[in-house]
């Protein structure tokens, strides 16, 4: 199953996707932490990166 996957759509963008989850977790940590400043800049990285796999993959 996770196999077919990473076929599907890609090694590259599944290591993406892994890092946009890793970068959601590490903000949601900051933000009960009490560093909610932190968890915010860090939070904004997520989309960004999203919409630059976006932006690759309609680029042709």
């Amino acid at each position: 199953m996770f196999k077919n996957f990473i076929e599907r759509i890609g090694l590259m963008n599944v290591i993406m996707l892994l890092g946009v989850i890793s970068i959601i977790i590490v903000s949601e940590f900051l933000f009960l932490s009490g560093k909610k400043l932190d968890a915010i800049f860090i939070a904004f990285w997520a989309p960004t990166i999203l919409g630059f796999m976006n932006y690759l993959k309609y680029k042709k």
